[in-house]
């Protein structure tokens, strides 16, 4: 009989990771990925910081498996690693209360500490673990020290076939320290600090340094991939990163089809799916009633549920927002929280058009899951955006997008105007405002005409956007990064599971 062959072993490394802990759409992509990875018959695993926010929620069951000592320049830290089983994913767990007894992201050169010692851990960690990847992925600036480490300062003690890929989610946050930090924290040699490998203008970029050394990057679209080549994206990497062109990859993001389903949801009042939609009917005038909106299930709600920044297009809000409750009969709903000016100027709106305006400044999964549900349309007027799950989330519960025609918003929403028998959002192509004003009206003229809603509608909600489909895609880059004889026994190996 011939001798069964070993699955493909991948590591995750990330800051955050749904469930456990998250911020913003990386925990999303991190805690999805491993789970349909493992459908596809591949092991993946999860190293990430032992937060705060998960002690408090899964302490009770967590193992420890074991601990040292690491130095980290003159500090002599505590590393404990525990493991944690939650359904079908296996966490490793890096405890510090120092560094992750607070926030997740700290700020200034404490978050470069906190994440320079979360990525020599991780390297420290691998032979204990008793899992033995074939390839790290990276995720992000806070891990992209982990392929310069290994091979640099930890070259001697690492395996020679394992492999390392940094996946882009944000290239506008890159780590940037003083090199004086850097090389104190984590023991770099000076050669390192040059324009080639890790110096942009004034400073040590952990983000440069981690594309110079990964054996392959990948950022989430294939326009986004596209974008960060160029000088108006690449916040100063793209010399880096046009040196690689065919090394430079662009995987589209999808959503963890089990949490965000209205038919399934149990953070709505009530369940629907695109062929019995009365729920949706309920969930509006639910969102309605708790946000102080004037009940009524005519009038459009507009939402957004964002981080309120420059980034997400909130300067085109503020130009067209008065012009929208002066002149239309709408109503807008915001979740998020972000820019104090923004979050200032949204209150300020609030109080011009009570009962018909909403902005709550924070954020809550339930309200957020409501607002999707409730919505009519879902704004995300961003000025740049890698790949966007707002769109994803908002599409697969009936919302209809109005987006920016960038990275991934320009690869998931096709726009009303160009193929209205196919659409199933809107878009517009340049960062202004009145773009943003001229794309919402044609909305507002769809909204009118019940047939065109309700087709708009279908096809948003039966676009498949499934993390199934981004995770055959890694493996495809996997399998490429790997040696041929460890290529060879995974992809085997993933053929009869699928066979099976």
């Amino acid at each position: 009989m011939k001798e069964k062959r070993r699955e493909l072993r991948i590591l995750l490394a990330a800051a955050e990771c749904a469930p456990l802990s998250k911020t913003g759409g990386l925990a999303d992509v991190v805690g999805a990925l491993p789970k349909s990875l493992r459908t596809l018959g591949t092991e993946a695993r999860v190293i990430t910081p032992y937060h705060r926010g998960i002690k408090e929620r899964y302490a009770g069951q967590v193992q420890h498996l074991f601990h040292f000592y690491t130095d980290l320049g003159w500090r002599h830290e505590y590393a404990g690693i525990e493991k944690l089983e939650l359904g079908k994913v296996t966490f490793y767990l890096v405890d510090n209360e120092r560094y992750y007894g607070n926030r997740i992201y700290s700020g200034g050169d404490e978050e470069i500490e906190q994440y320079a010692f979360f990525s020599q851990v991780v390297l420290q960690a691998l032979p204990g673990l008793g899992f033995e990847p074939d390839l790290i992925h990276c995720n992000d600036w806070h891990t992209a020290m982990i392929p310069v480490l290994a091979k640099t300062r930890f070259r001697d003690g690492m395996p020679g076939k394992l492999r390392y890929l940094l996946t882009i989610h944000n290239i506008a946050f890159q780590g940037k320290c003083s090199f004086g930090l850097a090389k104190d924290l984590l023991g770099l040699d000076d050669s390192l600090y040059t324009e080639e490998v890790m110096r942009q203008g004034d400073c040590a970029d952990f983000l440069k340094a981690g594309c110079v050394y990964a054996d392959r990057v990948s950022t989430v679209s294939p326009s986004y991939a596209m974008e960060i080549r160029t000088p108006d994206y690449a916040e100063g990497l793209d010399e880096v990163l046009t040196k690689r062109p065919d090394q430079v990859t662009g995987i589209l993001n999808g959503i963890d089809a089990e949490v965000f389903d209205p038919a399934s949801d149990l953070l709505l009042p009530a369940r629907y799916d695109v062929l019995h939609r009365s729920g949706k009917t309920l969930c509006k005038a639910v969102l309605q009633e708790r946000m102080g909106l004037e009940q009524n299930p005519d009038i459009p709600v507009f939402a957004m549920v964002s981080r309120m920044t420059e980034q997400k297009g909130f300067a085109l809000i503020e130009c067209v927002i008065d012009e929208l409750m002066q002149n239309e009969k709408v109503q807008f709903m915001l979740v998020g929280s972000g820019d104090e000016t923004f979050e200032n100027f949204m209150r300020a709106a609030e109080g011009r058009y009570r009962g018909r305006l909403c902005s709550y400044i924070g954020y809550n999964e339930e309200a957020a899951h409501l607002t999707y549900a409730g919505s009519d349309f879902f704004l995300m007027p961003s000025r740049f955006e890698p790949c966007g799950l707002g769109q994803l989330i908002a599409m697969r519960y009936g919302s209809i997008p109005i987006v920016r025609e960038t990275g991934g918003l320009r690869d998931t929403v096709i726009p009303w105007n160009r193929f209205p028998e196919r659409a199933n959002g809107f878009s517009f192509e340049h960062f202004d405002a009145w773009e943003l004003r001229d794309a919402i009206r044609q909305a507002m003229g769809c909204y009118r005409e019940p047939e065109a809603m309700d087709r708009l509608i279908t096809n948003a909600m039966r676009a498949d956007f499934d993390f199934i489909h981004s995770a055959e895609e890694y493996i495809r880059l996997y399998h490429s990064m790997l040696p041929a004889e460890c290529a060879e026994a995974a992809g085997q190996n993933a053929e009869n599971e699928l066979m099976n």
